[in-house]
């Protein structure tokens, strides 16, 4: 397969962004927001934005369910900061009511690096991804408090993982798609290749 086609979850978030990125890796990248639309994907980010709103939408759209039978049936996912709590199998500071998909072995803490205004910008070793280290831009996000024997952690910043995969599930702490660098979504699209 040399193009994949590889959707991005258009519900809420900057999916123009991810859209780009993924362009630029060589991918055939489109928006979704209907379940009918995943049947047409080898893979799929969940963009970074508002995780509680996000699974709110999820629901409200018939997503979840279709979601995480994509997941389940072992199809590449990627998600960056929202999208890393929604691939999380447990979550810290969140509300009762929130769903998440599932996918990666890992608890996950919302918004641990602090709020809006704490937001920053940071060099990241991440394993795998040659050519030094990635920008992180961090907005309002998680970092992962534990993960099970099944999940890899590729990166850590300030001695919190920010980066784990597991699997075909990719997740960051931090957003790749907002700093012209695309080697992490380069990285997904050759995990998409793999897996097809």
């Amino acid at each position: 397969m040399s193009t994949p086609t590889i959707g991005v979850l258009a519900l809420q978030g900057d999916v123009r962004e991810h859209l780009t990125a993924l362009a630029e890796a060589d991918a055939l990248a489109r928006p979704v927001r209907r379940p009918e639309e995943l049947e047409e994907l080898d893979g799929l980010v969940i963009p970074g934005g508002e995780s509680t709103t996000m699974s709110k939408l999820a629901v409200a759209f018939g997503m979840l369910e279709p979601l995480r039978a994509f997941v389940r049936a072992g199809k590449p996912v990627y998600g960056t900061c929202a999208g890393m709590i929604m691939v999380a199998d447990k979550l810290l500071d969140a509300r009762e009511d929130q769903e998440t998909l599932g996918g990666i072995d890992m608890i996950v803490r919302r918004n641990a690096f602090g709020r809006q205004n704490e937001s920053f910008e940071a060099a990241v070793e991440v394993a795998g991804i040659p050519g030094g280290p990635v920008e992180g831009v961090f907005i309002r996000a998680p970092w992962v408090e534990s993960v099970g024997a099944a999940a890899d952690v590729l990166a850590t910043y300030g001695g919190h993982t920010v980066a784990v995969r597991q699997g075909n599930v990719l997740a960051t702490s931090f957003h790749p798609e907002l700093t012209g660098d695309h080697r992490i979504h380069a990285f997904f699209v050759d995990m998409v290749r793999t897996a097809a």
